[in-house]
């Protein structure tokens, strides 16, 4: 017989060959048929000559066949040992086609964390807190383990995505290791894992400072040439236009970044944020200057279609947490985000006569003083709206000397 027909399976008089085939065979062979090698395991070579591996098997009394990949990424020595685990694990009354079948289903990080964050979030306070506990892992976590298995990632893969941002971004890095935490529970939970890696990390993890730091601010004089080296940068134009009404009207990050169309009025020049996007829970009006209303208009002209002021890269996806921290950093100036606040605030004590609870209420503080809150019932808005037309009109009119720009 041909070497060929040696290795056809049912050639043997019912004998089982125990590696009958070659590395070198398995590479050659053209002719289709079954060639078997042992413990089951045979090579199918098809008409149009692929070659695949298959075990013929019997599990809790049923025969079947496990398809074990293509012989073209699967070894033969690969397939051997893979066959021989198959084969030990039936005889031990396991089912190796259940646990292949449950291997190929286990989700993504980024598969489970989604489907973590559809589960839990009719459950959260509010929408910003579900908003929230995505945008850290989409920020953070994904580019680094999203398309890892949920039930393959170790301590090592979690140090990669915390390392970077433990020191540096503390109080961030605690929430991601939070919620990268809540998704490993639930693929516990989901039999794909019997560790949580993130309870495991604290101690390869240096420590943490707990003294308060303070964000970095930029002086008030030199914010105008901040943005006039921003609106003449080559960033994109949401971008350049989210950064602007961030400064105008001293908003958080996300409160801008997240805003959409329905809470703008811009006929009443009024921005009204729902207490789900605020960080004390309360709705927050925002009067809107003349050159805040400029710059909508502008993002308004720009429209996509998508109810987002400021949308992101994606479609219907906003600006990420990251994007405008990136634009000043990389415009050379070393400054955080939130800082524009303080800016602004320390502005309003030097430059203005204005009240503290005004430019408070500006910045969306809670009165921490409860008698004080019981009666304080009016959020100031139109003396608020004094106030943000006079930084308005500080802001343009900064001379140049004054504004460093990078």
């Amino acid at each position: 017989m041909a070497d060929g027909q040696n290795r056809r399976s049912g050639t043997k008089s019912g004998r089982h060959p125990e590696k009958a085939l070659s590395a070198a065979f398995v590479r050659t062979v053209k002719k289709p048929g079954k060639y078997t090698d042992g413990h089951g395991l045979f090579l199918k070579v098809d008409a149009n000559g692929a070659r695949r591996w298959v075990q013929r098997i019997v599990i809790r009394g049923k025969r079947t066949e496990i398809g074990l990949g293509s012989a073209s990424l699967v070894s033969l020595a690969q397939a051997r040992e893979t066959a021989q685990e198959s084969r030990r694990q039936a005889r031990q009354g396991g089912d190796p086609l259940r646990a292949k079948r449950e291997a190929q289903a286990t989700l993504s990080f980024e598969e489970a964390a989604r489907k973590v964050h559809a589960i839990h979030a009719p459950a959260w306070r509010n929408a910003k807190h579900a908003a929230q506990f995505i945008s850290t892992l989409e920020t953070y976590a994904f580019p680094v383990i999203g398309a890892q298995r949920v039930s393959d990632i170790t301590t090592a893969d979690l140090l990669a995505v915390l390392q970077p941002i433990w020191l540096e971004k503390p109080e961030t890095a605690r929430r991601v290791r939070q919620r990268i935490g809540t998704v490993m529970k639930w693929a516990i939970a989901q039999g794909w894992r019997q560790d949580n890696p993130a309870e495991a990390i604290s101690s390869a993890l240096p420590r943490q400072s707990r003294a308060q730091r303070h964000r970095k601010a930029m002086p008030y004089g030199e914010v105008a040439g901040c943005l006039k080296t921003v609106r003449a940068s080559k960033a994109n134009p949401f971008t350049k236009l989210a950064f602007e009404l961030l400064v105008l009207t001293a908003c958080r990050s996300g409160e801008v970044r997240l805003a959409v169309w329905s809470e703008m009025d811009l006929d009443r020049a009024e921005w009204t944020i729902p207490g789900e996007r605020m960080k004390a829970g309360r709705e927050h009006r925002v009067p809107l200057s003349d050159h805040a209303i400029a710059a909508l208009r502008q993002a308004q002209a720009l429209g996509t279609g998508s109810g987002l002021v400021f949308p992101g890269a994606k479609a219907g996806r906003p600006l990420s947490d990251m994007t405008l921290a990136k634009l000043v950093k990389e415009l050379g100036f070393d400054v955080d985000v939130h800082g524009f606040r303080t800016s602004f605030k320390t502005w309003a004590q030097e430059q203005t006569s204005i009240p503290r609870e005004v430019s408070e209420a500006a910045l969306a503080h809670t009165i921490r003083d409860k008698a004080e809150a019981a009666y304080a019932r009016s959020d100031l808005l139109e003396k608020r709206r004094r106030l943000m037309e006079d930084w308005s009109a500080y802001l343009l009119s900064v001379p140049a000397t004054q504004s460093k720009a990078p």
